[in-house]
């Protein structure tokens, strides 16, 4: 039987800055998921390990993709493309999310999503920045131009985190937001990633918003070959964990995947990652004596959650250059955290 030709799907992009909240926003969504939706959901990220996937629940009417290891506007624009058909054709959604890395500038995968081989496919709605309102107090990320850009580019933007900053920070960062964009995106409380899901299941179309071009941080990256993109060329084997490492964009990565063999000791592991610099973003997900856990630290200390995930425990860190430890002593110590 002929399958009807897909058709006006509604697209959601949920950006925003490393650590922002996105995926706890999105996990957030399926929790809300209307009955007899199917969705797809197309997740990047800046490191090549893979972790963000990885807070995502199995489910039979969500389907999870992950495209690590670069930006979605440059370094993967003509695969992410490929794939883009290839998930739709294969899962045939009645909606898409997809979570560009936070270091990726969203300008390029608009162009790609508004393009002629999307034309009548897809139905792009209200992009939503995540922010966290500390970040308006990191002069780096304030300085940073895809920050700036993935505010400009919102019609809406989420504030995560509220719970760790004061009402007098909140209102600030209000007023910041209120002189700095233009086209007057909404701006809502979302702590937890706590988003009310009819803000974004039920959100108008993106506003035609003025072009803003990719830096030439980004047009760089474009021209360089991927050559990390399939994680299960390099699969790990027991007592052989995989290292990966990455840099570009201003920011460097460092993570290991290890066989699902292998089990760690839940307290040594928890001192282990607790040791690292505060600034440091750490992420990971681990199988451990009772079951398997998932850590999302943006800073200072955050306690391991239970996690869903049976693959593959995987662990990935992330700084400005000259911010990571050495990669041979922390394989070491993290070895030693095995059961």
């Amino acid at each position: 039987m002929t399958q009807a030709p897909l058709a006006d799907i509604p697209v959601h992009l949920i950006t925003g800055f490393l650590g922002s909240g996105k995926s706890s926003l999105i996990r957030h969504l399926i929790d809300h998921k209307p009955a007899g939706e199917r969705w797809a959901i197309l997740v990047n990220e800046f490191g090549r390990v893979g972790i963000d996937q990885t807070f995502f629940a199995g489910r039979d009417d969500v389907a999870v993709q992950a495209l690590p290891g670069g930006c979605l506007c440059c370094q993967l624009a003509t695969l992410l493309q490929t794939s883009l058909v290839q998930l739709l054709r294969r899962q045939r959604p009645d909606r898409l999310i997809i979570e560009p890395s936070g270091l990726g500038h969203p300008a390029g995968l608009l162009d790609m999503l508004r393009g002629e081989a999307f034309v009548g496919v897809l139905d792009l709605r209200e992009v939503i920045t995540v922010l966290d309102p500390r970040r308006l107090d990191d002069r780096r990320a304030l300085e940073h131009a895809t920050f700036r850009d993935q505010l400009a580019l919102a019609d809406g933007i989420a504030l995560t985190m509220t719970d760790l900053v004061i009402p007098e920070r909140l209102d600030a960062a209000r007023d910041w937001l209120a002189a700095q964009l233009t086209g007057a995106p909404w701006v809502e409380d979302a702590p937890y990633g706590r988003l009310p899901p009819g803000r974004v299941l039920e959100g108008a179309p993106h506003r035609a918003a003025d072009a803003v071009a990719r830096p030439s941080t980004h047009q760089a990256q474009a021209e360089r070959p991927v050559p990390w993109l399939d994680l299960d060329a390099r699969a790990p084997m027991p007592g052989a964990p995989v290292r990966e490492q990455g840099a570009s964009l201003g920011h460097v990565s460092l993570g290991w995947r290890w066989h699902a063999e292998e089990i760690f000791e839940r307290a040594a592991l928890q001192r282990c990652l607790d040791g690292l610099p505060a600034g440091l973003r750490v992420k990971g997900v681990f199988r451990i004596v009772d079951g398997w856990i998932a850590f999302n630290r943006v800073a200072g200390h955050e306690p391991a959650s239970a996690s869903e995930w049976r693959r593959d425990s995987r662990l990935e860190v992330i700084g400005a250059p000259g911010s990571l430890p050495d990669a041979d002593a922390l394989e070491a110590e993290l070895a030693a955290c095995r059961v």
